[in-house]
């Protein structure tokens, strides 16, 4: 009998996709020798790139939120031919099932959401408070329905040191400086962003300690970046310069990262650095780094976490109350 071939459905989000290689990593030691591809999203799939257990990326090139019936129709039936003996869907969408079902997968596990009975034929129930994590829930379905959880297997994102020499030398970076990595973005909304003008004032009191910030994002936060460069002379905006897969290289040879809840928290977390997390509208109890060099500021409001894209009450408390003096002795200490 050859090895198993296993077809994960990954999750949209890139925090997710980071989680998600604690299920790998238990499926890799349930089955050594198991082939297992994972369908992404292009924004998220070059992570895939540097988890060791994946042997394929598939990508899936349809937007948040988009149907793309006919596009996840023509992919599964591509996929027919791997003949693959199981698959994972890790989002509760009907659409995320699709896939799997056109690639005629025999087994085809998942949560119960959105009637997709039939799509899946193993469809579990979602215990909330026993799976009280992403993690778990990840984990879950890799195991049969009445296994207990083990301990999270954390994730650990490969580092490309070829690929690190490079953006030094392009972004003409420091090699002997302190380094504190600031990540000001959150793409699900402002209710979980550190005010800027607080990541400018942490980056100016690393400045004058002795410590290099490099503030890194996508393109979408280059403008952001470019408001605590101003406040922060010194500090080196690289939001939009870099791909997401040199992210995983630079904040390598972070000494911190500070950090909102975001995707870049967890991959800071995968990277190795210490992780200085910020948590508004969250709860670090359903989303922590899975780290155990972290250092968590929340203030556990009684508005809080409201998990609501924007600050329902106007004020931003959650956030704003968690001044950069305290952020800044927290970095120093790990640093």
């Amino acid at each position: 009998m050859g090895r198993s071939k296993i077809l994960i459905i990954g999750p949209a989000w890139v925090g997710d996709m980071v989680i998600s290689q604690s299920l790998l990593k238990l499926l890799r030691r349930q089955e050594p020798e198991a082939a297992i591809d994972v369908v992404a999203p292009s924004w998220s799939g070059p992570l895939l790139t540097r988890m060791p257990e994946v042997r394929r990326t598939i990508a899936l090139d349809v937007g948040h939120g988009e149907l793309g019936l006919v596009r996840r129709w023509q992919l599964g039936r591509a996929l027919r031919g791997e003949r693959y003996d199981r698959a994972i869907v890790l989002p509760r969408s009907l659409k995320s099932a699709l896939v799997p079902f056109f690639a005629d997968v025999p087994h085809r596990t998942g949560f119960r959401g959105e009637l997709r009975y039939g799509l899946l034929n193993d469809v579990r129930s979602l215990d909330k408070g026993r799976l009280d994590q992403t993690v778990k829930r990840f984990l879950a379905l890799g195991l049969s329905s009445e296994a207990p959880l083990p301990e999270p297997p954390p994730p650990a994102l490969t580092v490309d040191g070829e690929n690190l020499w490079s953006l030094r030398r392009e972004l003409r970076l420091s090699d002997s400086a302190k380094v504190v990595a600031l990540m000001p973005g959150a793409a699900y909304g402002p209710a979980k962003c550190w005010p800027i003008e607080y990541f400018g004032e942490l980056a100016d009191r690393l400045g004058a300690a002795g410590v290099e910030a490099w503030i890194l994002g996508s393109a979408a936060d280059a403008g952001a970046g470019e408001e605590i460069r101003r406040i922060a002379n010194g500090a080196r905006n690289l939001c939009g310069k870099t791909r997401l897969e040199d992210t995983v290289d630079l904040l390598s040879v972070a000494r911190a990262a500070v950090t909102n809840d975001s995707g870049l928290m967890h991959v800071a977390a995968a990277a190795g650095t210490h992780v200085v997390a910020l948590y508004g509208s969250t709860s670090p109890d359903f989303t922590p780094p899975l780290t155990t060099a972290r250092t968590v500021h929340y203030l556990s409001l009684d508005c809080s976490p409201c998990f609501r894209r924007e600050c329902p009450l106007g004020h931003l408390r959650c956030l704003r109350e968690i001044k950069p003096e305290a952020v800044f002795s927290s970095v120093i200490q790990t640093i």
